[in-house]
């Protein structure tokens, strides 16, 4: 077994794990999340976080199952670059430590975005 290999699959693993508990994390508290959402001014903020926690789910199963990666990497990034925009919008925050908290759930989210899409590209050209 090579190190590469290896290397892809802890990738892999820690990817879906985050996302997988984060889907789950969702659902188990759908009252708390749908308030946060309505808070953000998220449009039908209830299905918005079952649709999302649905897509963190099947895209993290489709990522570690290689079925279909491609789109299971579409659904993650689809699901956690317009969550960075909408609900850690820093730039809006008047308090300073809401601030520091929102700009480090939007940076998690588009380095979780570049490590989805450098696998996309993987996958893509087969070098995993």
């Amino acid at each position: 077994m090579s190190v590469t290999l290896i290397a892809t699959w802890v990738g892999k693993i820690g990817l879906a794990l985050f996302f997988v508990v984060s889907g789950i994390d969702h659902l188990v508290n759908l009252q708390a999340m749908t308030a946060r959402a309505q808070a953000k001014k998220v449009p039908m903020a209830s299905a918005a976080v079952v649709v999302t926690s649905l897509m963190m789910l099947a895209g993290s199963a489709m990522v570690l199952l290689r079925w279909h990666a491609l789109w299971g990497s579409a659904l993650l990034i689809l699901y956690a670059a317009p969550a960075a925009l909408v609900m850690h919008n820093f730039w809006a925050e008047t308090d300073a430590a809401a601030k520091t908290n929102a700009l480090g759930h939007f940076l998690k989210n588009f380095g979780l975005c570049a490590g989805v899409g450098m696998y996309a590209v993987g996958v893509h050209v087969g070098a995993w």
